[in-house]
């Protein structure tokens, strides 16, 4: 598998802030989303179930064995011991990209969302922000709430693509969508004070993705109706909306000088994921 730069292919919005981090952090972004993406590329290819499966398995097969010659999984490596990551994040993202490898995915409860979508998307904060120095327990919490919203802006905006694919994380209907966002823009918010943690040189580029990506929620509720929605096509952030929410950015990176931190608001979400995921086994 050759070494490609995923992220100025595939995430426009998440490669638009790495503009702002210094070379060697955003190389090394670079290096953990390549390798996140390989992950996710499996459940999302056209190949029959069992052949997914299959890869899934040589996958992590080749990410447990001590010598691979795999380049993305060998620089994934290189983050885990270069920042410390530990190997149960990783293995909580294989076990998101296995809930996908089912012929028919539909959730049954609100547990079920947040403990996926901190599997495949909560776990991609985590490291990013060991990444970035982060330590703070409180701002670990925040980087998984980052994360988790950024999921749920996926999940809102993609359920007519989600569902030509037979997986239903939510119920299509505009209402659920709504509900979606809602939830998401508390985890948005509560992911705001712990950016505070983050080095002062690397702050302000997950302040632009956080606004950046938090828009997509705000064109999907645009729609206003199902059927617009059904018509609308996949939503994304153009260039100069982006710009627009670059400069947005910098009052928020003002803000964030003066601000207090406000009563924690995810909290009951958390609870249910750590009935089956142990954070401190994590941080």
């Amino acid at each position: 598998m050759s070494k490609k730069n995923f992220l100025a292919i595939y995430a426009k919005s998440f490669n638009w802030a790495g503009a702002f981090l210094p070379k060697e952090t955003y190389e090394d972004c670079s290096s953990l989303y390549n390798f996140c993406r390989s992950v996710d590329d499996i459940a999302d290819c056209d190949d029959k179930l069992t052949a997914k499966v299959q890869k899934l398995k040589v996958f992590i097969d080749s990410f447990s064995a001590q010598n691979c010659d795999d380049e993305i999984i060998a620089d994934m490596k290189r983050l885990i011991i270069k920042y410390n990551i530990s190997d149960r994040i990783i293995f909580d993202l294989f076990d998101g990209v296995k809930t996908d490898l089912v012929e028919r995915l539909e959730f049954q409860s609100e547990k079920e969302i947040f403990l996926y979508s901190y599997r495949v998307a909560g776990t991609v904060g985590l490291m990013m922000a060991k990444i970035l120095r982060v330590n703070d327990r409180a701002a670990l919490f925040g980087a998984i709430d980052l994360g988790i919203a950024m999921q749920l802006t996926n999940i809102s905006r993609d359920v007519i693509e989600d569902k030509i694919t037979n997986r239903h994380y939510i119920k299509s209907s505009f209402n659920d969508v709504k509900n979606t966002i809602r939830i998401a823009d508390k985890f948005y918010d509560n992911s705001f004070f712990s950016i505070r943690a983050i080095p002062l040189r690397m702050r302000f580029a997950i302040l632009v993705a956080r606004r950046v990506y938090r828009k997509i929620g705000y064109k999907v509720l645009r729609c206003g109706n199902f059927e617009n929605y059904e018509k609308s096509g996949r939503i994304y952030v153009r260039n100069f909306e982006k710009f627009f929410e670059t400069i947005i950015s910098l009052f928020d990176l003002l803000k964030l000088s003066f601000a207090k931190k406000k009563p924690d608001i995810t909290i009951a979400y958390h609870s249910l994921i750590n009935e089956d995921i142990d954070y401190n086994a994590r941080f």
